[in-house]
């Protein structure tokens, strides 16, 4: 995500908390696992409103009887119950409650207790409505932009139902890898790059039939517009397909596409092949600066470019290796940061100024809860993060960290991350004792 690696590149280019870290899950076995999300949407001419109906299957993977599931309707988080952009209702498979959270988070009861290992389903007709702004779920000029839009299941772990509030303009995010197949009925004039493998067809009169199946990823988004195209495959075998308005700077598209092909054979060479195939790339020039989500991503996109690296490490640091967002957020925004500066050889230009931190209770392994009453604080995610990364680095020697890497990305390949499994991983990685280490960059 989004605007300070823009910031901090800039800079480089021109030279120039109240509360503790929250405790992390324990461990306790993640559920509802599985799942799989059927969705069927059709568009209005614009691509302001799509309805249609969702079904969701899921199983039971922990001990305990499943007596409920909640899904989460992000898109309601920036206006909440007063303005609610996503709507649900028939809902079937299941006894809704009213909407809690903010009107983020749907309860439903399920008719029996589920039980380990068996599988249920829910469905329910799905309303969405694109905000009037421009962010990951909103619009510019023409051009729809749907991230954190399609209901998605909560996760419940050993510390209970996972149901932190939204965070506005960053991120509060956690789901678990599942399948999508979804088909959007949309004028045959927009096109909708889409998370997943994607196939148009003819639809009725006027119209067209986007397909699109998604295996082990964490979310679905799509975007709607009359885009400029083109497609270009990498030597490692991704296709990459660009997608920008006609105002974006050419300059900038042709950065952002070169960056972004080199970025994803790059990346899968050090840290495990990208799974997906495909990856789209949304450029616009008013993004408010970039947006990660499962292969795809958005793009703000200036004469120079510069955000393509960074969220196509997103890929990974989030992705394909998850983690709580609203309670280790750096668990993503810093390895991604780190990751793409490392890739473009600047860690050592970005990470020359020390460290200073914005206050005694700010840490790297703080929660969304502290980042979202000291909202300027989140920049450490982005500067003393991945210089905390490249701290380590030189601790340990660069081979190492190679290896510790991609041991730890194939170690939890679409599974959950926490700081005490890297810090373990880290600690196996070298005979030096880094208890020190982890007290200097406040990694909790």
């Amino acid at each position: 995500m989004l605007v300070v690696f823009l910031l901090l590149v800039a800079a480089a280019a021109t030279g120039s908390g109240g509360a503790t870290a929250a405790p992390q899950a324990t461990s306790g076995t993640a559920t509802p696992d599985r799942p799989r999300y059927d969705v069927s949407l059709r568009s209005d001419a614009t691509g302001d409103r799509w309805t249609g109906r969702q079904r969701v299957s899921f199983r039971n993977a922990s001990a305990q009887p499943l007596r409920e599931v909640y899904v989460r309707l992000w898109g309601n988080g920036p206006d909440g119950c007063a303005a609610p952009a996503v709507k649900v209702s028939r809902v079937r498979g299941g006894t809704a409650a009213p909407l809690t959270v903010d009107c983020t988070a749907l309860r439903i009861e399920l008719p029996a207790p589920l039980q380990q290992g068996r599988r249920a389903t829910v469905s329910f007709d799905v309303e969405l409505t694109v905000p009037d702004r421009t962010e990951r779920f909103g619009r510019e000029g023409a051009f729809r932009f749907l991230g954190n839009t399609l209901p998605v299941l909560a996760v419940h772990d050993a510390t209970g139902w996972h149901l932190d509030p939204y965070a506005s303009s960053l991120e509060s995010f956690y789901t678990l890898a599942g399948d999508f197949r979804v088909t959007l009925d949309h004028p045959t004039a927009l096109k909708v790059p889409a998370t997943g493998r994607t196939a148009t067809r003819p639809g009725a009169p006027g119209r067209t039939l986007t397909r699109s199946v998604a295996r082990k990823v964490r979310d679905f988004a799509w975007a709607a517009g009359p885009f400029r195209t083109a497609d270009t495959t990498t030597p490692g075998g991704v296709r990459v397909r660009s997608y920008w308005s006609p105002d974006t700077p050419a300059e900038g598209v042709r950065i952002n596409r070169r960056d972004g092909a080199t970025a994803v054979d790059a990346l899968g060479a050090s840290l495990g092949r990208y799974p997906y195939g495909e990856i789209d790339l949304v450029m616009t020039p008013g993004f408010p600066g970039g947006m990660e989500y499962p292969g795809l991503v958005l793009l703000g996109t200036t004469e120079e470019g510069g955000a393509a690296v960074h969220e196509i490490a997103h890929q990974w640091w989030y992705g394909i290796v998850g983690n709580d967002e609203y309670r280790s957020p750096w668990l993503d925004e810093s390895f991604a940061q780190y990751s793409s500066f490392r890739l473009m050889g600047i860690l050592e230009e970005q990470c020359s100024y020390g460290t200073s931190w914005p206050d005694d209770e700010a840490a790297l392994t703080n929660s969304m809860a502290y980042f979202s009453t000291h909202p300027g604080s989140f920049r450490v995610l982005y500067s003393l993060g991945p210089c905390a990364l490249w701290d380590l680095e030189q601790t340990i020697g660069s081979a190492a960290m190679d290896g510790l890497l991609r041991n730890y990305a194939r170690d939890h390949w679409y599974g959950v991350s926490t700081t005490a499994a890297f810090k373990r991983a880290a600690q196996a990685a070298t005979s030096k004792d880094l208890g020190p280490f982890w007290d200097a960059h406040r990694i909790r």
